[in-house]
């Protein structure tokens, strides 16, 4: 893919969570997709931080959305070749302290295969 469209896609991931469209959200990822994150570890520490399949990103998300309904991502730099996106994005959370996150989106055939998060 071009990197323009690969930039395209975290556009729509940042307007669908932003948005909490999930099933946007998952639309934009492969049937057996993977997340690693480390709040994962911490939040369900028998997943040692990775998730399969969009069954799986769907809890992870909807726990996320039901818990924090103020979340909310602040794109400040996308980075994108033919095959990835560096995503990088300021959380924000009402009552919380502004955190420094970045994300790589892995896609192939138009579809997120793999992302990772990394907290600040």
């Amino acid at each position: 893919m071009q990197p323009k469209n690969i930039e395209n896609i975290a556009i729509q991931w940042f307007e669908a969570f932003n948005t909490k469209q999930l099933d946007k959200l998952l639309d934009l990822y492969a049937d057996d997709a993977e997340h690693f994150s480390a709040k994962l570890k911490i939040r369900k520490p028998e997943t040692g931080g990775l998730v399969k399949g969009r069954a799986a990103l769907h809890e992870w998300w909807e726990d996320a959305f039901d818990r924090l309904p103020t979340l909310y991502y602040r794109v400040t730099t996308l980075t994108a070749n033919e095959e990835r996106v560096f995503m990088e994005y300021v959380r924000k959370v009402q009552g919380e302290e502004d955190m420094l996150v970045a994300e790589v989106l892995e896609v192939k055939d138009g579809k997120i295969v793999f992302s990772r998060v990394y907290h600040g």
